[in-house]
């Protein structure tokens, strides 16, 4: 049913450039990922947290998310702890951090999606980093109306102490990244890549359209081939999505529009479980259980309504 020649050219040696260019997209991410630029974000934290009225602490914390999460996230529990934020600021400092905690996983993500599923990579991130921005003016405006304006603002001096830049620690970090996450990606990319290649030469999405025209009504506005991306997303992990629209959009099966539809719609129905998944044990370690609930559950509402807006505005004018 495949020959050998069809094989190469629409399975084999797709997934050999993929591997390459996966490989090199993860070693350059994680390299800019592990170099640490905390005091320049300071500048750019600085008119944000003045337009909304945040602490200087939750400035600091903004710049300490583009680099590491967790420390973020400690900075505020702290400053909680010691009653140096109430519970609305720390609420509105940790939805504050949506948009610094996105950059800080990009240059990655972007080197994976970028192999997978090539020219909709750039309206796919587009979208995202527009769902971040939103989430941040939504912040900002928010703060502005319901907390008292605050003077004599240092974002710095709330920040740990500069350390010197050591080539041989950031590379250390890289490697250790690099093989976790390689592997992970390639993991998910190799046998789905290859099933969706088999099942779009066997009929198999003719049997969906006809199934989803008598069943489906809520996903209409996806073609047929896009609810596998969807459901690989909520059954397994985004990398799996991918790896079905690259699959989908190399063999023309769907054009760029619906993969980054597809994207976007598994990315808002997912997003909750893998923050429950992901998120709750370690934000469990640094808040409370019901204070680490509670934020979980306004950022996934904040960022899920985010990407709905943007994910409309493309469907109607994309």
């Amino acid at each position: 049913m495949f020959s050998l020649p069809d094989l190469w050219s629409g399975l084999f040696f797709p997934l050999l450039k993929l591997g390459f260019f996966i490989s090199l997209g993860v070693f350059v991410g994680n390299l800019i990922e592990a170099m640490n630029w905390t005091r320049a974000m300071a500048m750019l934290a600085t008119p944000l947290v003045r337009a909304g009225r945040l602490k200087d602490i939750s400035g600091a914390s903004f710049s300490m998310a583009f680099f590491s999460g967790i420390t973020a996230n400690t900075m505020l529990a702290e400053a909680y702890e010691q009653k140096k934020l109430n519970r609305k600021e720390l609420v509105l400092s940790n939805l504050f951090n949506s948009l610094p905690t996105y950059f800080l996983h990009l240059p990655t993500t972007f080197f994976i999606i970028a192999p997978l599923i090539k020219a909709a990579a750039v309206p796919y991130l587009l979208l995202t980093i527009s769902s971040a921005v939103l989430r941040t003016l939504v912040v900002i405006f928010i703060g502005r109306f319901i907390l008292p304006a605050k003077k004599d603002q240092c974002i710095r001096c709330e920040l740990p102490p500069s350390t010197r830049l050591v080539w041989s620690e950031i590379l250390a970090k890289v490697r250790l990244r690099f093989g976790t996450r390689f592997k992970k990606v390639m993991m998910f990319t190799v046998p789905i890549y290859t099933l969706f290649y088999i099942l779009l030469n066997t009929g198999f999405f003719a049997l969906v359209e006809q199934f989803m025209a008598d069943h489906v009504s809520a996903l209409s506005f996806l073609p047929p081939q896009a609810i596998g991306v969807v459901v690989l997303q909520l059954a397994a992990e985004f990398s799996a999505g991918l790896a079905a629209a690259g699959a989908l959009l190399d063999s023309g099966a769907l054009g760029i529009k619906e993969i980054v539809l597809a994207l976007i719609t598994g990315n808002i129905l997912s997003s909750p479980m893998r923050a429950i998944r992901h998120q709750l044990p370690y934000y469990a370690g640094i808040f409370s259980p019901a204070l680490a609930l509670r934020l979980i559950i306004y950022n996934q509402t904040l960022r899920a309504g985010s990407l709905m807006v943007v994910g409309w505005g493309y469907y109607v004018w994309g």
